[in-house]
C-alpha cells in the first residue's frame, strides 16, 4: 500500500482515496517495466517465445496493465473514479499478477549492494528470473512461426491457470500450420491433458479458453469447475466458472444425431465459443451464458469467421493407466535380484538360481 502510493506522490493513509487512473498509470507502468526487464533477459525463457515471433507492442503491454488495474472493482467493465484503502488493501492481496511483477520489477530495478556485517564483503543480489512466461516445448522445427498473441498475452494467461501448469506450454495445433481441419484438430489435441484454446476472429479480436481436463471426442460434456473463459483483445478479461452447470467442453465429428464441433459453455446452438467442425473456421459466440461468472460475448460479431486458431497444452504430458503400468514393471526388480543373499546360498546348495529368469513380464496385464 506505501509502496504503491509513494510511487505515485502521495502520503498513505487510511481517509486517502487513490485517484483510479493514477492506479491505472502505475499498473501500466508496472506492466510495462516487467516486460521490457523480461526482454533484456539474454537467455531468459522469453527468448525462445521472442525468436518465434512473439512480440511485445505497446498496446498490449498497456492493456495488460489496465486489466490489473481493472480488477480492484467487483465488475472490471465498470468504471470508478477513486478507490478507497480498503478497496485497495483487498485488492493488493488477492491479485498475485501485480504482486509478482512488482517484486521482480523493485528487485531488478533496486536490486540491493552492500557489505555483509561480519566480513565486510560486498554482497549482490542477483535478478531472479523471471517465472510469469512458461517455457515454451515445440516450436523448434517452425522458423516462421504465425505469431498472433503477444508475450503481455502469454503472462496474462499463464497466471491464470494452476500453478502446478505455468511452467511449461506445449505446442500442439495452429490452423495456420495443420490447415482448416476440424479432423486434424482433435487428433492432434486428444490425451494432452490440460490445454488453452485461443482463437482470433476476422475482426481482430482474440479470446478463448482454458480447459482443465483432456479433451477427447464424445456425446458428453467433461472439465469441471477450474475451467475459464478468457479475452486478450481488444481487452484482457477472464470469466471463472459460475458452477451454474458443467458444460465446460464438449467435441464430437461424425455423427449425425449430435452437434459435430467444439464447444465451451452454454449450451447446444448457445455456445459461449462454438467452432464448427463442418465446414471449419466458422464460429460462433452467445450474447449470454450461465457457465461462467461475468460472461460477456467474446468475438466482436454473434457469428465469426476464424482467422486463427491454436491450441496449447499446458503442464507436463500426463500419464495414463497402461503407460504407467509399463513404467513401474520396467523400473521393478525381480524378488531373486533383490535377494542377492538368498541366490548365493541356493548356489552353494548346488540348486538353480536361474530359473525364472527371462520369464519376467514386459508388458502390463490385460
Amino acid at each position: 500500500m506505501m509502496v504503491a502510493y509513494n510511487s505515485l506522490g502521495m502520503d498513505y493513509n487510511d481517509s486517502t482515496e487513490l485517484p483510479y487512473q493514477l492506479l491505472r498509470e502505475y499498473c501500466e507502468s508496472i506492466a510495462s517495466t516487467y516486460i521490457k526487464m523480461v526482454k533484456a533477459q539474454p537467455s531468459g525463457r522469453a527468448k525462445t517465445w521472442i525468436e518465434k515471433g512473439f512480440k511485445s507492442r505497446a498496446s498490449h503491454v498497456q492493456a495488460l496493465g489496465e486489466a490489473i488495474a481493472a480488477s480492484v472493482s467487483s465488475d472490471a467493465d465498470v468504471a470508478i473514479n477513486a478507490c478507497n484503502a480498503k478497496q485497495l488493501n483487498k485488492w493488493l492481496q488477492s491479485n498475485t499478477l501485480l504482486r509478482k511483477m512488482t517484486d521482480a520489477v523493485f528487485v531488478h530495478l533496486y536490486g540491493v549492494q552492500g557489505h555483509d556485517a561480519h566480513s565486510h564483503s560486498h554482497v549482490h543480489v542477483a535478478h531472479p528470473e523471471p517465472t510469469l512466461i512458461p517455457l515454451p516445448q515445440g516450436l523448434e522445427a517452425m522458423p516462421d512461426y504465425p505469431a498472433f498473441i503477444d508475450l503481455s498475452h502469454i503472462v496474462w494467461l499463464n497466471n491464470h491457470i494452476p500453478a502446478k501448469h505455468q511452467n511449461r506450454w506445449r505446442f500442439l495445433f495452429s490452423s495456420h500450420i495443420h490447415g482448416e481441419s476440424f479432423s486434424t484438430m482433435t487428433g492432434r489435441i486428444q490425451s494432452e491433458g490440460a490445454s488453452l484454446l485461443i482463437i482470433e476472429d476476422n475482426a481482430g479480436y482474440i479470446f478463448g479458453g482454458y480447459a482443465p481436463v483432456s479433451w477427447s471426442l464424445g456425446p458428453n460434456f467433461v472439465g469441471n469447475e477450474d475451467s475459464f473463459l478468457f479475452t486478450l483483445a481488444p481487452k484482457m478479461r477472464v470469466y471463472p466458472a459460475s458452477n451454474y452447470n458443467n458444460h465446460f467442453q464438449y467435441m464430437n465429428h461424425h455423427t449425425k444425431t449430435l452437434p459435430n464441433g467444439l464447444l465451451m459453455g452454454g449450451q447446444f446452438n448457445f455456445g459461449a465459443i462454438w467452432v464448427n467442425g463442418d465446414p471449419f473456421g466458422e464460429g460462433s459466440s452467445a450474447e449470454s451464458c450461465s457457465t461462467y461468472r461475468g460472461y460477456k460475448r467474446l468475438s466482436k460479431e454473434p457469428n465469426f469467421r476464424i482467422k486463427s486458431l491454436e491450441v496449447w497444452a499446458v503442464g507436463e504430458k500426463p500419464m495414463f493407466k497402461k503407460e504407467s503400468m509399463r513404467s513401474m514393471l520396467s523400473s521393478r526388480s525381480s524378488v531373486l535380484e533383490t535377494r542377492q543373499s538368498d541366490r548365493s546360498f541356493l548356489a552353494l546348495c548346488g540348486k538353480n538360481t536361474k530359473r525364472s529368469e527371462g520369464f519376467r513380464a514386459t508388458e502390463p496385464p490385460k
